[in-house]
Protein backbone atom coordinates (compact mmCIF):
# COMPACT_ATOMS: atom_id res chain seq x y z
CA UNK A 1 0.00 0.00 0.00
CA UNK A 2 1.52 3.40 -0.78
CA UNK A 3 2.09 6.00 1.95
CA UNK A 4 0.52 9.24 1.53
CA UNK A 5 2.74 12.41 1.63
CA UNK A 6 3.39 14.47 4.99
CA UNK A 7 0.95 16.68 6.38
CA UNK A 8 -2.64 17.01 7.01
CA UNK A 9 -4.16 13.51 6.79
CA UNK A 10 -6.31 13.04 4.07
CA UNK A 11 -9.79 12.03 3.99
CA UNK A 12 -10.55 8.50 3.18
CA UNK A 13 -12.18 7.40 -0.34
CA UNK A 14 -15.03 5.09 -1.12
CA UNK A 15 -13.78 3.06 -3.66
CA UNK A 16 -10.79 0.44 -3.44
CA UNK A 17 -10.24 -2.42 -0.50
CA UNK A 18 -10.48 0.42 2.03
CA UNK A 19 -13.71 1.53 1.30
CA UNK A 20 -16.31 -0.35 3.09
CA UNK A 21 -14.36 0.74 6.58
CA UNK A 22 -14.45 4.24 5.40
CA UNK A 23 -18.19 3.96 4.36
CA UNK A 24 -20.17 2.28 6.66
CA UNK A 25 -19.98 4.72 9.60
CA UNK A 26 -20.92 7.77 7.23
CA UNK A 27 -23.27 5.36 6.13
CA UNK A 28 -25.06 5.53 9.34
CA UNK A 29 -24.81 9.06 9.57
CA UNK A 30 -26.75 9.43 6.21
CA UNK A 31 -29.52 7.03 7.33
CA UNK A 32 -30.14 8.70 10.75
CA UNK A 33 -29.93 12.00 9.59
CA UNK A 34 -32.52 10.79 6.92
CA UNK A 35 -34.76 9.60 9.48
CA UNK A 36 -34.59 12.67 11.81
CA UNK A 37 -35.40 15.25 8.94
CA UNK A 38 -38.11 12.65 7.90
CA UNK A 39 -39.77 13.69 11.23
CA UNK A 40 -39.12 16.80 11.57
CA UNK A 41 -40.83 17.56 8.54
CA UNK A 42 -43.60 15.86 9.06
CA UNK A 43 -45.55 15.37 6.14
CA UNK A 44 -45.26 15.10 2.36
CA UNK A 45 -43.69 18.73 2.11
CA UNK A 46 -42.23 21.38 4.68
CA UNK A 47 -44.57 23.87 5.82
CA UNK A 48 -43.90 27.52 5.26
CA UNK A 49 -43.61 28.07 1.56
CA UNK A 50 -40.86 28.81 -0.14
CA UNK A 51 -38.86 31.98 1.91
CA UNK A 52 -39.11 30.13 4.94
CA UNK A 53 -37.85 26.27 3.67
CA UNK A 54 -35.10 28.53 2.11
CA UNK A 55 -34.47 30.19 5.66
CA UNK A 56 -34.67 27.49 7.49
CA UNK A 57 -32.11 25.36 5.45
CA UNK A 58 -29.25 28.74 5.42
CA UNK A 59 -29.81 28.90 9.40
CA UNK A 60 -29.20 25.02 9.64
CA UNK A 61 -26.38 25.22 7.33
CA UNK A 62 -24.51 28.50 7.90
CA UNK A 63 -21.39 28.85 5.81
CA UNK A 64 -21.28 27.03 2.44
CA UNK A 65 -17.18 26.94 2.67
CA UNK A 66 -16.12 27.80 6.22
CA UNK A 67 -12.31 28.19 6.71
CA UNK A 68 -11.92 25.12 8.78
CA UNK A 69 -14.24 21.82 7.77
CA UNK A 70 -16.66 20.94 10.50
CA UNK A 71 -15.36 17.39 9.38
CA UNK A 72 -17.28 14.57 7.97
CA UNK A 73 -20.14 13.17 9.73
CA UNK A 74 -21.06 16.65 11.30
CA UNK A 75 -21.34 17.74 7.91
CA UNK A 76 -23.30 15.17 6.96
CA UNK A 77 -25.75 15.03 9.69
CA UNK A 78 -26.69 18.58 9.31
CA UNK A 79 -26.79 18.83 5.50
CA UNK A 80 -28.74 15.42 4.88
CA UNK A 81 -30.87 16.21 7.82
CA UNK A 82 -31.47 19.69 6.57
CA UNK A 83 -32.30 18.85 3.24
CA UNK A 84 -34.59 15.82 4.48
CA UNK A 85 -36.93 18.36 6.05
CA UNK A 86 -37.07 20.45 3.72
CA UNK A 87 -37.89 17.51 1.19
CA UNK A 88 -40.99 16.79 -0.81
CA UNK A 89 -40.98 13.08 -0.08
CA UNK A 90 -42.36 10.88 -3.35
CA UNK A 91 -42.25 8.12 -0.39
CA UNK A 92 -45.39 10.03 1.05
CA UNK A 93 -48.64 9.04 -0.37
CA UNK A 94 -49.72 12.81 0.27
CA UNK A 95 -47.17 13.87 -2.39
CA UNK A 96 -49.18 13.02 -5.96
CA UNK A 97 -48.33 16.21 -7.72
CA UNK A 98 -45.48 14.82 -10.56
CA UNK A 99 -44.16 12.08 -11.99
CA UNK A 100 -41.35 11.74 -9.56
CA UNK A 101 -41.70 8.54 -7.93
CA UNK A 102 -40.16 6.89 -5.15
CA UNK A 103 -37.53 4.85 -5.53
CA UNK A 104 -37.44 1.60 -4.85
CA UNK A 105 -34.98 0.51 -1.51
CA UNK A 106 -32.71 -2.06 -3.68
CA UNK A 107 -32.26 0.57 -6.43
CA UNK A 108 -30.82 3.41 -4.07
CA UNK A 109 -28.97 1.08 -2.89
CA UNK A 110 -27.35 -0.16 -6.02
CA UNK A 111 -27.05 3.91 -7.31
CA UNK A 112 -24.49 3.45 -3.82
CA UNK A 113 -22.01 1.20 -5.56
CA UNK A 114 -22.03 3.60 -8.26
CA UNK A 115 -21.37 6.45 -6.60
CA UNK A 116 -18.17 4.62 -4.76
CA UNK A 117 -17.15 2.95 -7.80
CA UNK A 118 -17.49 6.02 -10.03
CA UNK A 119 -17.46 4.23 -13.47
CA UNK A 120 -17.31 6.69 -16.83
CA UNK A 121 -19.37 5.20 -19.41
CA UNK A 122 -17.27 7.61 -22.45
CA UNK A 123 -14.25 4.76 -22.91
CA UNK A 124 -14.25 1.12 -21.15
CA UNK A 125 -11.01 1.54 -19.52
CA UNK A 126 -12.94 3.47 -17.36
CA UNK A 127 -15.71 1.18 -16.98
CA UNK A 128 -14.78 -2.19 -18.21
CA UNK A 129 -17.38 -4.20 -16.21
CA UNK A 130 -19.94 -1.37 -16.60
CA UNK A 131 -20.30 -1.03 -20.35
CA UNK A 132 -20.69 -5.07 -21.04
CA UNK A 133 -23.88 -4.89 -17.79
CA UNK A 134 -25.45 -1.20 -19.85
CA UNK A 135 -25.21 -3.41 -23.39
CA UNK A 136 -26.40 -6.67 -21.89
CA UNK A 137 -29.52 -4.63 -19.91
CA UNK A 138 -30.53 -1.85 -22.63
CA UNK A 139 -30.87 -4.70 -25.62
CA UNK A 140 -33.26 -6.60 -23.50
CA UNK A 141 -35.36 -3.95 -22.31
CA UNK A 142 -35.24 -2.79 -26.12
CA UNK A 143 -36.52 -6.01 -26.74
CA UNK A 144 -39.33 -5.76 -24.35
CA UNK A 145 -40.40 -2.44 -26.67
CA UNK A 146 -39.19 -4.86 -30.29
CA UNK A 147 -39.88 -7.94 -29.56
CA UNK A 148 -39.63 -8.66 -33.48
CA UNK A 149 -37.17 -5.77 -34.30
CA UNK A 150 -33.76 -7.16 -36.39
CA UNK A 151 -31.44 -5.90 -33.44
CA UNK A 152 -33.22 -4.59 -30.88
CA UNK A 153 -31.33 -1.51 -28.88
CA UNK A 154 -31.47 0.72 -26.37
CA UNK A 155 -29.24 3.70 -25.26
CA UNK A 156 -29.33 5.42 -21.30
CA UNK A 157 -30.39 8.57 -21.00
CA UNK A 158 -31.23 11.22 -18.31
CA UNK A 159 -34.52 11.18 -18.95
CA UNK A 160 -37.70 11.49 -21.32
CA UNK A 161 -36.19 15.54 -22.55
CA UNK A 162 -33.05 13.98 -23.42
CA UNK A 163 -34.22 10.53 -25.03
CA UNK A 164 -36.94 12.76 -27.32
CA UNK A 165 -34.13 15.40 -28.22
CA UNK A 166 -31.97 12.32 -29.41
CA UNK A 167 -35.01 10.84 -31.42
CA UNK A 168 -35.46 14.39 -33.43
CA UNK A 169 -31.39 14.11 -34.48
CA UNK A 170 -31.52 10.24 -35.07
CA UNK A 171 -34.63 11.43 -37.48
CA UNK A 172 -32.82 14.00 -38.87
CA UNK A 173 -29.72 12.45 -39.39
CA UNK A 174 -31.79 9.52 -41.49
CA UNK A 175 -33.83 12.30 -43.62
CA UNK A 176 -32.29 15.64 -43.20
CA UNK A 177 -34.59 18.50 -41.85
CA UNK A 178 -37.63 16.74 -40.68
CA UNK A 179 -40.73 18.55 -39.68
CA UNK A 180 -42.39 17.45 -36.22
CA UNK A 181 -45.97 16.52 -35.92
CA UNK A 182 -46.98 15.97 -32.60
CA UNK A 183 -50.34 16.24 -30.74
CA UNK A 184 -51.21 19.38 -28.40
CA UNK A 185 -51.08 16.72 -25.51
CA UNK A 186 -47.25 16.13 -26.11
CA UNK A 187 -44.72 17.07 -23.51
CA UNK A 188 -43.20 20.37 -24.56
CA UNK A 189 -39.70 18.73 -24.64
CA UNK A 190 -40.87 17.54 -28.61
CA UNK A 191 -41.34 21.04 -29.47
CA UNK A 192 -38.50 22.34 -27.81
CA UNK A 193 -35.89 20.04 -29.44
CA UNK A 194 -37.00 20.76 -32.34
CA UNK A 195 -36.22 24.35 -32.07
CA UNK A 196 -32.62 23.26 -30.54
CA UNK A 197 -31.60 21.00 -33.37
CA UNK A 198 -32.87 24.02 -35.76
CA UNK A 199 -35.64 22.00 -37.65
CA UNK A 200 -38.56 23.47 -39.08
CA UNK A 201 -41.28 24.78 -37.01
CA UNK A 202 -43.13 22.01 -35.60
CA UNK A 203 -47.05 21.15 -36.27
CA UNK A 204 -49.14 20.68 -33.27
CA UNK A 205 -52.59 18.86 -33.80
CA UNK A 206 -55.40 18.94 -31.85
CA UNK A 207 -56.16 16.80 -29.02
CA UNK A 208 -59.44 17.90 -27.64
CA UNK A 209 -60.27 14.84 -25.92
CA UNK A 210 -56.40 14.64 -24.36
CA UNK A 211 -55.51 12.29 -27.58
CA UNK A 212 -54.35 13.37 -30.86
CA UNK A 213 -57.26 13.61 -33.55
CA UNK A 214 -57.25 10.95 -36.07
CA UNK A 215 -58.94 13.22 -38.91
CA UNK A 216 -56.79 16.09 -38.07
CA UNK A 217 -53.34 13.98 -37.84
CA UNK A 218 -54.86 12.65 -41.55
CA UNK A 219 -55.57 16.09 -42.84
CA UNK A 220 -52.13 17.45 -41.62
CA UNK A 221 -49.98 14.40 -43.01
CA UNK A 222 -51.80 15.30 -46.45
CA UNK A 223 -51.47 18.90 -46.57
CA UNK A 224 -47.67 18.94 -45.43
CA UNK A 225 -44.16 18.07 -47.06
CA UNK A 226 -41.56 15.43 -46.38
CA UNK A 227 -40.16 14.51 -44.64
CA UNK A 228 -42.24 14.34 -41.25
CA UNK A 229 -41.72 12.52 -38.16
CA UNK A 230 -45.25 11.74 -35.85
CA UNK A 231 -44.64 11.81 -32.37
CA UNK A 232 -47.41 10.39 -30.11
CA UNK A 233 -47.83 9.80 -26.88
CA UNK A 234 -48.27 7.22 -24.49
CA UNK A 235 -49.12 8.46 -21.33
CA UNK A 236 -49.50 12.19 -20.79
CA UNK A 237 -47.94 14.34 -18.24
CA UNK A 238 -51.65 15.86 -17.65
CA UNK A 239 -53.96 13.20 -17.45
CA UNK A 240 -51.89 9.60 -18.51
CA UNK A 241 -54.00 9.23 -21.66
CA UNK A 242 -52.24 7.30 -24.15
CA UNK A 243 -52.76 8.28 -27.97
CA UNK A 244 -54.32 5.65 -30.01
CA UNK A 245 -51.09 4.14 -31.37
CA UNK A 246 -52.27 1.43 -34.29
CA UNK A 247 -54.26 3.90 -35.92
CA UNK A 248 -51.40 6.78 -35.65
CA UNK A 249 -48.90 3.94 -36.91
CA UNK A 250 -51.15 3.07 -39.94
CA UNK A 251 -51.60 6.86 -40.76
CA UNK A 252 -47.63 7.21 -40.91
CA UNK A 253 -47.47 4.08 -42.98
CA UNK A 254 -50.04 5.25 -45.04
CA UNK A 255 -48.61 8.96 -45.61
CA UNK A 256 -44.65 7.51 -45.36
CA UNK A 257 -43.76 9.60 -42.15
CA UNK A 258 -41.86 8.15 -38.83
CA UNK A 259 -43.22 7.44 -35.82
CA UNK A 260 -41.85 8.29 -32.32
CA UNK A 261 -43.77 7.04 -29.41
CA UNK A 262 -42.53 9.38 -26.27
CA UNK A 263 -44.07 5.95 -23.45
CA UNK A 264 -41.87 7.98 -20.61
CA UNK A 265 -44.92 7.44 -18.36
CA UNK A 266 -46.44 4.64 -19.77
CA UNK A 267 -43.68 2.43 -21.05
CA UNK A 268 -43.92 -0.14 -17.90
CA UNK A 269 -47.19 -1.03 -18.79
CA UNK A 270 -45.08 -3.86 -20.86
CA UNK A 271 -43.86 -5.57 -17.76
CA UNK A 272 -48.08 -6.12 -17.20
CA UNK A 273 -50.10 -8.61 -18.47
CA UNK A 274 -53.19 -6.92 -16.73
CA UNK A 275 -52.18 -3.34 -19.00
CA UNK A 276 -49.79 -4.46 -21.63
CA UNK A 277 -52.21 -4.11 -23.78
CA UNK A 278 -52.72 -0.15 -23.74
CA UNK A 279 -49.36 0.05 -25.16
CA UNK A 280 -50.61 -2.34 -28.51
CA UNK A 281 -48.78 -0.37 -31.88
CA UNK A 282 -45.63 0.30 -29.76
CA UNK A 283 -43.48 -1.62 -31.30
CA UNK A 284 -44.34 0.42 -34.78
CA UNK A 285 -42.59 3.41 -33.84
CA UNK A 286 -39.07 3.74 -35.65
CA UNK A 287 -37.94 4.98 -31.97
CA UNK A 288 -39.45 4.69 -28.39
CA UNK A 289 -38.38 6.73 -25.24
CA UNK A 290 -39.03 5.15 -21.60
CA UNK A 291 -38.34 6.64 -18.30
CA UNK A 292 -37.85 4.38 -15.61
CA UNK A 293 -37.61 7.08 -12.51
CA UNK A 294 -41.02 7.54 -13.89
CA UNK A 295 -42.86 3.98 -12.94
CA UNK A 296 -40.08 2.37 -12.70
CA UNK A 297 -39.39 3.40 -9.25
CA UNK A 298 -35.49 4.21 -9.96
CA UNK A 299 -34.00 6.97 -8.42
CA UNK A 300 -33.57 9.72 -11.05
CA UNK A 301 -32.07 9.08 -13.57
CA UNK A 302 -33.20 6.15 -15.18
CA UNK A 303 -34.08 6.92 -19.11
CA UNK A 304 -33.70 4.97 -22.54
CA UNK A 305 -34.44 5.88 -25.82
CA UNK A 306 -34.89 2.58 -27.53
CA UNK A 307 -34.60 1.54 -31.65
CA UNK A 308 -35.68 -1.72 -33.04
CA UNK A 309 -31.87 -2.46 -35.02
CA UNK A 310 -28.59 -1.04 -33.00
CA UNK A 311 -27.89 0.12 -37.49
CA UNK A 312 -30.54 3.02 -36.23
CA UNK A 313 -27.92 4.22 -33.50
CA UNK A 314 -25.02 5.16 -36.49
CA UNK A 315 -25.28 8.69 -36.69
CA UNK A 316 -24.40 9.55 -33.09
CA UNK A 317 -20.97 7.60 -33.91
CA UNK A 318 -17.95 10.02 -32.70
CA UNK A 319 -14.23 9.48 -32.55
CA UNK A 320 -11.69 11.35 -29.74
CA UNK A 321 -8.37 9.49 -30.27
CA UNK A 322 -7.60 9.91 -26.16
CA UNK A 323 -11.13 7.56 -25.62
CA UNK A 324 -11.52 5.49 -28.68
CA UNK A 325 -8.40 6.00 -31.11
CA UNK A 326 -9.01 3.47 -34.33
CA UNK A 327 -6.11 1.13 -33.41
CA UNK A 328 -7.72 0.55 -29.94
CA UNK A 329 -11.33 -0.33 -31.73
CA UNK A 330 -10.14 -2.22 -34.42
CA UNK A 331 -7.84 -4.25 -31.37
CA UNK A 332 -11.62 -4.65 -29.68
CA UNK A 333 -11.91 -2.21 -27.12
CA UNK A 334 -15.26 -1.30 -27.00
CA UNK A 335 -16.08 2.30 -28.39
CA UNK A 336 -18.74 4.03 -26.41
CA UNK A 337 -18.97 7.54 -27.19
CA UNK A 338 -21.64 6.45 -30.21
CA UNK A 339 -23.53 5.66 -27.08
CA UNK A 340 -24.87 9.21 -25.97
CA UNK A 341 -24.14 13.10 -26.67
CA UNK A 342 -22.68 12.86 -23.20
CA UNK A 343 -18.99 12.14 -22.58
CA UNK A 344 -19.01 11.76 -18.65
CA UNK A 345 -22.00 9.31 -17.39
CA UNK A 346 -22.57 7.58 -14.82
CA UNK A 347 -23.68 4.04 -15.04
CA UNK A 348 -27.47 4.60 -14.15
CA UNK A 349 -27.62 1.09 -15.59
CA UNK A 350 -26.88 -0.43 -12.34
CA UNK A 351 -29.65 0.24 -10.44
CA UNK A 352 -32.00 -0.55 -13.32
CA UNK A 353 -30.39 -4.25 -13.42
CA UNK A 354 -30.45 -4.72 -10.03
CA UNK A 355 -34.07 -3.90 -10.01
CA UNK A 356 -35.58 -6.16 -12.24
CA UNK A 357 -32.64 -9.04 -11.19
CA UNK A 358 -34.60 -8.81 -8.06
CA UNK A 359 -38.08 -8.09 -8.28
CA UNK A 360 -38.03 -9.99 -12.19
CA UNK A 361 -41.28 -9.66 -14.09
CA UNK A 362 -43.51 -10.98 -11.81
CA UNK A 363 -42.40 -8.36 -9.04
CA UNK A 364 -42.54 -5.43 -11.83
CA UNK A 365 -45.80 -6.44 -12.81
CA UNK A 366 -47.36 -6.53 -9.33
CA UNK A 367 -46.13 -2.98 -8.89
CA UNK A 368 -47.85 -1.44 -11.95
CA UNK A 369 -50.81 -3.04 -10.97
CA UNK A 370 -51.03 -2.07 -7.51
CA UNK A 371 -50.55 1.49 -8.79
CA UNK A 372 -52.89 1.46 -11.18
CA UNK A 373 -55.72 -0.14 -9.12
CA UNK A 374 -54.91 2.68 -6.40
CA UNK A 375 -55.58 5.69 -9.10
CA UNK A 376 -58.74 3.38 -9.99
CA UNK A 377 -59.75 3.52 -6.51
CA UNK A 378 -59.27 7.19 -5.92
CA UNK A 379 -61.52 7.27 -8.97
CA UNK A 380 -64.04 5.77 -7.24
CA UNK A 381 -63.96 7.27 -3.79
CA UNK A 382 -64.08 10.77 -6.09
CA UNK A 383 -67.09 9.86 -7.47
CA UNK A 384 -68.47 9.00 -4.35
CA UNK A 385 -67.90 11.88 -3.03
CA UNK A 386 -70.70 14.64 -2.62
CA UNK A 387 -69.09 17.50 -3.62
CA UNK A 388 -66.14 16.61 -5.64
CA UNK A 389 -66.19 15.93 -9.54
CA UNK A 390 -63.62 13.34 -11.30
CA UNK A 391 -62.63 14.53 -15.20
CA UNK A 392 -62.51 10.89 -16.55
CA UNK A 393 -61.87 7.09 -15.28
CA UNK A 394 -57.49 7.14 -15.25
CA UNK A 395 -55.45 5.36 -17.97
CA UNK A 396 -52.68 4.77 -16.00
CA UNK A 397 -51.96 6.58 -12.22
CA UNK A 398 -52.92 10.06 -13.01
CA UNK A 399 -56.49 10.99 -11.21
CA UNK A 400 -57.96 14.41 -12.00
CA UNK A 401 -60.59 16.18 -9.75
CA UNK A 402 -62.01 19.25 -8.40
CA UNK A 403 -64.96 20.66 -5.70
CA UNK A 404 -67.44 21.00 -7.90
CA UNK A 405 -67.96 24.42 -6.32
CA UNK A 406 -65.01 25.65 -6.71
CA UNK A 407 -63.78 28.24 -9.87
CA UNK A 408 -60.21 27.89 -11.22
CA UNK A 409 -58.95 30.58 -8.76
CA UNK A 410 -60.17 29.02 -6.02
CA UNK A 411 -58.29 25.29 -7.58
CA UNK A 412 -55.12 27.47 -7.84
CA UNK A 413 -55.98 28.48 -3.94
CA UNK A 414 -56.24 25.11 -2.52
CA UNK A 415 -53.26 23.52 -4.39
CA UNK A 416 -50.72 26.34 -2.76
CA UNK A 417 -52.62 26.39 0.69
CA UNK A 418 -51.76 22.98 1.06
CA UNK A 419 -48.52 23.18 -0.17
CA UNK A 420 -47.72 26.37 2.15
CA UNK A 421 -49.12 24.18 5.07
CA UNK A 422 -47.45 21.08 4.02
CA UNK A 423 -50.32 18.94 4.19
CA UNK A 424 -50.08 17.35 0.45
CA UNK A 425 -48.56 17.81 -3.04
CA UNK A 426 -51.35 17.86 -5.89
CA UNK A 427 -50.39 18.99 -9.27
CA UNK A 428 -52.90 20.73 -11.73
CA UNK A 429 -53.53 20.52 -15.00
CA UNK A 430 -56.17 22.18 -17.68
CA UNK A 431 -58.67 20.02 -19.20
CA UNK A 432 -61.87 20.96 -20.54
CA UNK A 433 -61.06 24.41 -20.07
CA UNK A 434 -61.03 24.36 -16.49
CA UNK A 435 -58.74 23.72 -13.87
CA UNK A 436 -58.52 20.01 -12.27
CA UNK A 437 -56.22 19.24 -9.17
CA UNK A 438 -53.82 16.44 -9.92
CA UNK A 439 -52.80 13.11 -8.28
CA UNK A 440 -50.54 10.92 -10.00
CA UNK A 441 -50.18 8.03 -8.01
CA UNK A 442 -47.07 6.21 -7.99
CA UNK A 443 -46.84 5.11 -4.57
CA UNK A 444 -47.65 1.08 -5.05
CA UNK A 445 -47.80 1.18 -1.07
CA UNK A 446 -50.33 3.93 -1.02
CA UNK A 447 -53.65 2.28 1.01
CA UNK A 448 -57.02 3.05 0.63
CA UNK A 449 -57.06 4.90 3.51
CA UNK A 450 -54.64 7.63 2.43
CA UNK A 451 -56.31 8.24 -0.52
CA UNK A 452 -59.51 9.14 2.35
CA UNK A 453 -57.29 10.88 4.13
CA UNK A 454 -56.12 12.91 0.53
CA UNK A 455 -59.44 14.10 -0.24
CA UNK A 456 -59.95 14.53 3.37
CA UNK A 457 -57.86 17.88 3.23
CA UNK A 458 -60.19 19.24 0.52
CA UNK A 459 -62.55 20.34 3.46
CA UNK A 460 -61.33 23.39 3.71
CA UNK A 461 -62.56 26.46 4.18
CA UNK A 462 -61.86 28.50 1.02
CA UNK A 463 -64.39 25.96 -0.66
CA UNK A 464 -67.91 27.27 -0.70
CA UNK A 465 -69.36 24.84 1.23
CA UNK A 466 -67.73 21.50 3.20
CA UNK A 467 -67.34 18.14 0.99
CA UNK A 468 -68.95 14.67 2.69
CA UNK A 469 -66.83 11.93 2.66
CA UNK A 470 -67.17 8.10 2.87
CA UNK A 471 -67.97 6.93 6.07
CA UNK A 472 -64.40 5.59 7.48
CA UNK A 473 -62.36 8.28 6.22
CA UNK A 474 -59.44 9.37 7.92
CA UNK A 475 -58.22 13.17 8.13
CA UNK A 476 -54.25 13.68 8.94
Amino acid sequence: MSTPLPGTPLPPLAGGAGGRAALRPLLDTVLDALHEGALARGGPIPSGGPDTVAQRLLDATATALPDTGTGAEEALRTLVQALAHGAADPADPLCVAHLHTPPLAVAAAADLAVSALNPSMDSWDQAPAASALEAHVTRTLAAEVYPHGPAPDALVTTGGTESNQLALLLARERHGPVQLVHGANAHHSLPRAAWLLGLPEPVAVPAPAGVIDLAALDEALTDLHHPLLVAATAGTTDTGRIDPLPEIADLCARHNAELHIDASYGGPLLFSDVHKHRLDGLDRAHTVTLDLHKLGWQPVAAGLLAVPGTAALTPLAHQADYLNADDDTEAGLPDLLGRSLRTTRRPDVLKIAVTLRALGRQGLAALVDHTCAAAQHLADLVENTPGLELHDRPTISTVLFRPTSASDDDIATIRRTLLTEGRAVLGRARADDRLWLKATVLNPHTTHNDLKALLSLLSHPSLPSPLSLPEGSTHR
